[in-house]
């Protein structure tokens, strides 16, 4: 939860941060933008690297990285500064997440426990956005935007504080070959389309679609991949992973779009526009302490349809932008998204081979974070061209949901039976 909130922890406090550092706009979207590109591009080799020598390990160094990173924002007396403490932190993101997710068969070897430990996990996801969020605008309002890194860095610091007695050791580091031409190419490649996406630029998109099908073609040759092509080859896994890409998109775009429409087309200040997404957090946090329990009992695949069909009906009610729609739709949507984080991120961990635990995580993280990118790109595209583009964009993103929920129930469901 605090990765993910580190990412959003800026958000509402970018106008502050321009003033005070004299940046233009292309430079403010880099600091925006500058912790989540390294931390998509890097997790799935984080999550390698915590298989090979060591979960807890590589959890203490990428804490360590975030904690002293955010201390640098703190204390960033310029932009370039400031960029690469953001750089930092995503780098100690994408080591700590996978390892965090690797770790928790350890700590909860019950497999009862651990579903719904998971289960709690991806729910986490979801509410550590909200609570970025909400930081970022309590601090832009009555400090500074500089307190915001100083809080999730003294958190950090409290974990790093905790860990050593609460998680377990590691065992003596895995023989294996570091697969470096598929590092480089993931990472260059994650990063160069994301970046793309966000800026608008066709030859960044391009070049890292390139280096993604260069990365694909390396792993189905390699003698030891960073990624295995077979972690791939369930149908379940696939459409799971496909939620959490759709879940993290579907939040990021709604809270652009309605953060857009309560405040310039009703006059909304940042703070009261916090407070309209106050039921949002709350709806989050409910379903991510129930949605553990809902799929042991239930089944995570069945959980899984439920919530895409919910989270369709949610964005569907926002679309209308009416008053009391709008209000059933910021309580139908995140219980939806909550729910089809957890009931995905179950999925996509059954069945995984304990040494393939840090890459599970890192394929989960992956998709989290490459989500909001390309689903925010995409739609501010379809939005631009039509006169009420928020509502047309959110009724286009109902849609999308539907038939991913009518897909999954068709891929899923006689497995749930059996």
């Amino acid at each position: 939860m605090l990765l993910i909130c580190g990412i959003t922890v800026i958000t509402v406090a970018l106008p502050a941060v321009q003033h005070e550092l004299g940046v233009t706009h292309p430079q403010l979207a880099l600091v925006n933008s500058a912790y989540g590109l390294s931390f998509s591009g890097l997790l799935l080799l984080g999550g390698r690297l915590a298989d090979l020598y060591g979960r807890r390990r590589f959890f203490l160094l990428g804490m360590g990285m975030f904690a002293c990173c955010s201390v640098a924002a703190v204390l960033a007396p310029s932009y370039g500064l400031l960029v690469l403490a953001r750089f930092g932190q995503g780098i100690g993101a994408a080591m700590a997440a996978p390892s965090a997710m690797a770790l928790l068969p350890a700590l909860f070897p019950d497999p009862a426990r651990r579903a719904r430990a998971l289960a709690a996990w991806g729910g986490l996801s979801g509410i550590g956005a909200v609570l970025g969020t909400c930081l970022s605008a309590v601090v832009t309002q009555w400090f500074s935007w500089r307190w915001a890194f100083a809080v999730v860095g003294c958190v950090a610091v409290l974990v790093l504080m905790a860990a050593p007695r609460l998680l377990p050791s590691d065992a003596p580091p895995r023989r294996g070959h570091l697969d470096v031409l598929g590092a480089l190419l993931v990472v260059g490649g994650l990063s160069a389309l994301s970046y793309g996406l966000l800026e608008g630029s066709g030859a960044l998109f391009v070049v890292g679609s390139l280096l993604l099908i260069a990365f694909l073609l390396t792993e189905a040759r390699a003698a030891d991949p960073l990624v295995p092509l077979s972690f791939f080859a369930s149908r379940i896994r696939l459409t799971a992973l496909a939620a959490i890409l759709l879940a993290s998109a579907a939040m990021a775009t709604s809270m652009y779009f309605l953060s857009l429409h309560l405040q310039q087309d009703r006059g909304w200040r940042p703070v009261m526009t916090l407070a309209g997404f106050v039921p949002y957090g709350l709806v989050l946090i409910v379903t991510g302490a129930v949605a553990g329990r809902l799929s042991a009992r239930h089944g995570s695949r069945a959980l899984l349809v439920v919530g895409l069909s919910v989270a369709a009906v949610g964005l569907s009610l926002l679309a209308t932008f009416h008053d009391v729609l709008l209000l059933v739709g910021l309580l139908f949507l995140p219980l939806g998204v909550g729910l089809t984080f957890a009931a995905a991120t179950v999925t996509v961990a059954d069945d995984v081979a304990e040494r393939q635990a840090g890459l599970a995580g890192g394929v989960v993280n992956t998709a989290m974070e490459v989500g909001p990118t390309a689903g925010l790109a995409v739609m501010v595209a379809i939005a631009s061209g039509h006169a009420h583009g928020g509502s047309v964009a959110l009724g286009m993103a109902a849609g999308v949901f539907a038939l991913a929920a009518l897909l999954a129930a068709a891929l899923v469901w006689p497995r749930v039976r059996t």
